[in-house]
């Protein structure tokens, strides 16, 4: 603080992003771009999956019985915790994974699971459902393409000029039209007094700055970052409240280089670069198709920097659940995305279907799925929850749901996810907790487990309703002179069985048509010959 007072003036901000052409081809800040589209406030909210917080996993990779949400499943989680250590180690690229498996046998909690493992680092993640490519307002090829370059990455490192130090005095002029100030900051060794403009005050008045706290100044964009409170007042700790961050006073000199880098999508920058008001497209969610020039020279210009070491590329994982929805077109474009240069590090596809019809063709493949793409999947079973297993998991969901609930109550809800389904039981938890409150209840019980039974039904009750009271809805199709045990899906025998009455009928009927015919030739004849 003993060294002499310098003054110097801040650039004013509207001529920093005409300076600052950090994004490729427009003149967007891209710390705004990566500010305003990643710093989204989370919903919180107890979904289908809320529950699942990692893989659960040790450190050895041993999966654990419970853990981290997850029940059951120990082999599939074990083969996705080894691919997990092989993402973190940047060993794989253009790799596929196929969970395959029956319906609610957690093929989506395991996916999600590999999400919450890579939150924590810089690997982007991209869900998509497989129907969802049809319903988009664009092309088939060119949806797939978007979620692709949704899960690629690209690290900016670039060098600017900060301005750090500790607030010693605002001071603020009102004249007639305009406001003038001085703000003086200093670090341990210096202090320097700048001239303030409108908007520079506009921020400081925003973000409610005052003495003794500690700022960073972009000088490329005029952005303040206020960083938190000096510990030089930390004598005022009570009158500030404990959500106050305390940090220390800059050392050294105040304006000081900085690298900072950002992160941010391929296909970020392809809306933004796309069109005038791209930076707009994504909030709005209209991104419309991208034309295929615009993605070239950006992957050029992202391929110059990375030869000169300005950016990494960083290859993500792509989850397409349902992906027995998809049609030839879409697997075909999925076998040239896998052996692409810009291509995810890994590809997570699930589906529930055995052998079936690909979507689009007469063609019968395992899992829906052409044997090209399938050659090219390493394929992870999923299996159908034990008793034991069930149990845990309606244990885990009364916990996340915040539902307290009896051992009698959990066995019978227990019974009824293994006779109907999973996702039927835990559909019960929250309704049973109601109707519990609705008695003055503090805990779920037989009776309430019981009562939602009733109002509630399964999938198995619901057809014997539809074929009791079929002819009481309208455009039924249900002869009533057959019995109800005749539209049951029958096996293969049966079918064949049930299928040929109806042949020797048949038969029957063209037999004697046919023996008519014979007749009436034969007096027509006689009649001739007469």
């Amino acid at each position: 603080r003993e060294q002499p007072v310098r003054s110097k003036a801040l650039p004013p901000k509207n001529l920093l992003y005409l300076h600052r052409k950090v994004v490729i081809f427009g003149t967007m800040d891209l710390a705004d771009v990566t500010a305003a589209s990643h710093n989204a406030t989370k919903l919180e909210r107890i979904s289908a999956h809320s529950h699942i917080k990692g893989l659960g996993l040790t450190d050895s990779l041993e999966p654990l019985p419970e853990g981290q949400g997850m029940v059951g499943q120990l082999e599939a989680r074990k083969a996705v915790g080894i691919f997990r250590r092989m993402l973190s180690m940047g060993n794989v690229g253009g790799r596929s994974i196929l969970l395959a498996g029956p319906p609610s046998t957690g093929k989506t909690a395991i996916a999600l699971g590999l999400a919450q493992e890579l939150g924590g680092s810089d690997l982007p993640f991209m869900q998509l459902s497989g129907s969802e490519v049809f319903s988009l307002e664009m092309s088939k090829t060119e949806a797939l393409l978007q979620a692709v370059r949704k899960s690629i990455a690209v690290k900016i490192v670039e060098e600017v000029e900060v301005i750090c130090g500790e607030v010693v005095e605002i001071q603020v002029d009102t004249l007639v039209d305009k406001k003038t100030g001085r703000l003086t900051l200093c670090t341990t060794e210096m202090e320097t007094i700048y001239d303030l403009g409108q908007k520079m005050i506009a921020q400081l008045s925003s973000l409610q700055v005052s003495a003794g706290d500690v700022l960073q100044i972009d000088k490329g964009s005029g952005k303040i970052t206020k960083l938190g409170r000096s510990f030089s007042r930390s004598r005022d700790y009570d009158a500030m409240g404990s959500s106050t961050k305390m940090v220390q006073t800059p050392e050294g000199e105040l304006q000081t280089r900085k690298s900072i880098t950002h992160s941010i999508s391929l296909h970020e920058i392809d809306v933004i670069n796309s069109r005038q008001q791209g930076f707009m497209a994504l909030f709005a969610g209209d991104t419309g198709e991208i034309k295929t020039e615009v993605r070239q020279q950006i992957d050029a210009k992202v391929s110059e920097w990375k030869e000169e070491g300005r950016a990494t590329i960083v290859p993500g994982v792509l989850f397409i659940d349902e992906v027995h929805m998809l049609d030839m077109e879409c697997f075909a474009y999925l076998n040239r995305a896998l052996e692409a240069d810009l291509a995810p590090a890994v590809m997570v596809l699930a589906t529930n279907r055995g052998l079936s019809k690909i979507r689009g063709t007469r063609y019968t493949s395992p899992h829906g799925i052409p044997l090209d793409l399938l050659d090219r999947c390493m394929i992870i079973p999923t299996k159908p929850y034990t008793e034991d297993e069930l149990r845990a998991i309606l244990r885990v969901r009364c916990i996340e749901e915040e539902v307290d609930i009896d051992d009698d109550a959990l066995e019978l809800l227990t019974r009824i996810a293994t006779e109907t389904s999973l996702r039927y039981a835990i559909h019960m938890i929250i309704t049973s907790s109601l109707v519990a409150e609705k008695r003055k209840a503090k805990q779920v019980e037989l009776v309430d487990i019981k009562r939602v039974y009733q109002l509630f039904v399964d999938v198995k009750r619901s057809t014997q309703f539809l074929l009791e009271y079929q002819d009481e809805f309208m455009f039924h199709q249900v002869d009533t002179n057959k019995s109800a045990s005749s539209y049951t899906i029958p096996a293969s025998g049966a079918n064949q069985t049930a299928t040929q009455p109806e042949k020797k009928e048949d038969n029957k009927t063209k037999d004697k048509t046919m023996q008519e015919q014979t007749e009436t030739e034969t007096k027509d004849e006689n009649m001739h010959d007469g």
